[in-house]
């Protein structure tokens, strides 16, 4: 996943102040996302973020994702346009001790929380699974009509969901 964006942030090089960052997608980073996603386009992809170092000897990453993408109608296969615009936030810190009870409240708090190893914030994945997780699951053009008939039916007006089980009945 952080071969498509592979923007990092090292720990030591944050200073105390915080460190604040826009960032774009190249053409290759932008063609590499869509292809990872399995959408026909990612047109633009662009993050601006935050990191501040936290008690704990952690930090958080605190951003925003703007994209513009190419996916395809779930009917016609025709491409549909989509904007997406998605928050995230998550917590890094050297060592995570979380017990199976707390488990469950820490993931309804809402902030994330990832160890932070060898002193990396892998930005550029935490931005690919914002835009990964805001894409719509089922994009459809306005106009896109599903009408399928069954090429077995002889008569469409005359066809039941129970017309294969009444074949299954014994005579008589």
């Amino acid at each position: 996943m952080t071969d498509q964006l592979n923007w990092i942030e090292k720990a030591t090089d944050i200073p105390a102040s915080g460190l604040e960052r826009d960032r774009e997608a190249t053409a290759a980073e932008l063609q590499a996302v869509a292809q990872a996603l399995d959408i026909l386009k990612v047109a633009s992809l662009s993050t601006n973020y935050r990191i501040n170092a936290i008690a704990g000897n952690g930090y958080r990453l605190r951003g925003r994702i703007t994209a513009n993408v190419e996916q395809a109608c779930v009917v016609s296969l025709e491409p549909v346009s989509g904007k997406v615009n998605a928050d995230y936030e998550v917590e890094f810190f050297p060592a995570v001790d979380v017990k199976d009870d707390e488990e469950e409240a820490s993931i309804l708090e809402g902030t994330d929380i990832e160890v932070l190893e060898h002193g990396i914030i892998p930005v550029g994945r935490i931005v690919y699974e914002t835009l990964s997780a805001s894409l719509d699951p089922y994009p459809r053009r306005p106009d896109a009509e599903f009408n399928w008939e069954d090429p077995k039916a002889k008569d469409p007006e005359k066809v039941s969901p129970f017309a294969a089980l009444s074949k299954l009945k014994p005579p008589g």
